[in-house]
């Protein structure tokens, strides 16, 4: 067994040279301080661009990162700016993934371009499961697909102070769940948002799951419900990202 981890470990995305990677964010800040930009970090499996965006001000520690869309027909949170009245937030600094399964958007699936369900594609207790076009078909092996790497990629390289993930399942009531270091924070962010709490074990593979056992920061899961978001819904959801971003700074 400790050699079979040994070498599945081998399998994570190792940190990569110097490459212009997140430059974007390194860039002179705007006058005031307050940033709203994008930028393109990677491609799908199919060489669609995804997106990072920040939006705050970015001489704050502790930034706040969040992934919008990982199942590819769950993408209902991609289009949340976490702002207030429209405006950055000063006493912010927040990262933003929209979707980070563009191929699955634009087939209108929960799978990536390969079949494969990005959120059990991580190395955390990953176990080999189904096959190509099955719900939760893990992949053949951790990491096997450029849009975990990526996201694995993403986290090492902000070291966030927190990390969101956003899905949608069938009920209609939203709920954030959490496990273990990151009960804390997911129940802030639950008090923030009005929403319930559920404390959850992670499946295996997830990105939650991942980051939890790799990192002290926490990550956690909000559930909403499928479909559109109400204009209500997203005003509250981008003041409780905000309210989040402050809440993780470090002063």
């Amino acid at each position: 067994m400790v050699a079979l981890l040994a070498a599945l470990a081998l399998l994570a995305p190792a940190p990569q040279p110097h490459d212009g990677f997140l430059d974007f964010a390194k860039t002179p800040r705007r006058p005031g301080n307050l940033v709203a930009r994008t930028g393109v970090v990677g491609h799908s499996a199919q060489g669609r661009p995804i997106e990072v965006r920040q939006v705050g001000d970015p001489k704050w520690p502790g930034e706040l990162l969040v992934f919008g869309c990982i199942h590819g027909d769950e993408c209902g949170a991609s289009a949340i700016e976490p702002t207030i009245g429209g405006c950055p937030d000063p006493s912010a600094d927040i990262f933003v993934v929209p979707n980070l399964n563009p191929d699955g958007s634009a087939a209108r699936s929960r799978l990536n371009a390969d079949g494969v369900d990005l959120n059990r594609n991580f190395l955390s207790r990953w176990r080999p499961s189904g096959s190509p076009g099955d719900p939760e078909y893990s992949g053949p092996r951790p990491f096997s697909e450029p849009e975990t790497r990526l996201a694995a990629r993403i986290i090492r390289a902000l070291q966030p102070a927190a990390t969101i993930w956003f899905h949608q399942y069938r009920g209609q009531r939203p709920f954030v769940r959490a496990w273990g270091h990151s009960v804390a924070a997911g129940r802030h962010f639950a008090i923030l948002s009005r929403m319930s709490f559920r404390p959850m074990r992670w499946p295996a593979g997830t990105g939650p799951n991942w980051q939890n056992h790799r990192f002290t920061a926490p990550a956690f899961v909000v559930e909403l419900p499928r479909g559109r978001l109400t204009s209500t819904m997203r005003g509250r959801l981008s003041k409780t990202l905000v309210r989040m971003g402050r809440w993780v700074r470090e002063d």
